[in-house]
């Protein structure tokens, strides 16, 4: 073989090689792989859903909100004894809820206003709980509803007040506000 016949099988070898395209080899799926994660994460999730909430710390409420607004109360003794603010209820069943949740504070902060808390069910039964020095900026109370001892019948709740009362506050007038009145139940 001379240099021509040599340099003639080599470009035949280049040109042939070089018109054809190298094929790009798939990378396997790999099915076991896929298999295991994805049974790993759905077990990984059935634990966590059948774990108990509880014991984390984690708590929910349900609430039924009666008023979301600012309730103003504006007392002025010398016409009458006390002044209310009454939310109808119209007979709801209360007995599956746990606490009477709201916010109050009073406008002015040298005044000492006690609050009377009171349901009334449809059977007349009523009962109060009395919220003791309202403070100057909004604070949130909860009142249990077994606070309300003279009520047996939770079913048929008619009526939720806030009372002040002249022989509850050190003024002769005054302004209480309550807010974000809601009942709700712990679970």
């Amino acid at each position: 073989m001379n240099k021509k016949d040599i340099y003639e099988h080599l470009a035949n070898i280049y040109l042939d090689n070089s018109g054809k395209k190298k094929k790009k080899r798939k990378t396997p799926f790999h099915y076991k792989r896929f298999y295991f994660f994805s049974i790993s994460i759905i077990i990984l999730f059935s634990v966590l859903m059948l774990f108990p909430f509880k014991k984390l710390n984690l708590t929910s409420q349900i609430a039924l909100v009666i008023q979301p607004t600012a309730v103003k109360i504006n007392f002025d003794f010398n016409s009458a004894k006390k002044e209310m603010y009454s939310f109808d209820l119209k007979e709801l069943d209360l007995s599956k809820f746990d606490a009477l949740n709201f916010s109050a504070r009073k406008l002015n902060p040298l005044d000492i206003v006690h609050l009377r808390v009171e349901l009334m069910n449809a059977f007349k039964e009523k009962s109060e709980v009395y919220v003791k020095d309202l403070k100057y900026q909004w604070q949130d109370y909860k009142i249990n509803l077994s606070e309300f001892k003279n009520i047996n019948d939770w079913t048929k709740i008619s009526h939720l007040a806030f009372v002040v009362e002249e022989w509850n506050v050190k003024g002769e007038r005054g302004i209480i506000y309550i807010d974000d009145v809601k009942i709700i139940k712990e679970r």
